[in-house]
């Protein structure tokens, strides 16, 4: 299966048959008056990708802490019976 643009797009692009772009293309890229902006929107966004993944991590870490935390006290709340002298657990 081939990735080029089919000739529909080629022909709204205005791509030639090379299928390089031509002067009327858009432009793509950091060669433009707009490039320190594109460089500092791609800083931006990958800034905001580290904040994104250390959030995760964070999460992930927090998850598993709670969930150690809570089967600890589980734990504990078994072994000393906190449970069943509540009333909780009559049956055993």
């Amino acid at each position: 299966m081939c990735a080029c643009p089919s000739k529909s797009s080629r022909d709204t692009w205005n791509w030639p048959r090379s299928g390089a772009p031509n002067e009327r293309s858009p432009t793509v890229g950091l060669v433009d008056k707009d490039a320190a902006s594109d460089i500092r929107d791609l800083r931006s966004l990958l800034s905001a990708v580290r904040i994104a993944r250390h959030t995760a991590w964070q999460t992930v870490v927090r998850l598993v802490t709670t969930g150690l935390i809570l089967a600890l006290i589980a734990g504990v709340a078994i072994k000393l019976k906190i449970l069943w002298a509540a009333g909780i657990r009559n049956d055993l």
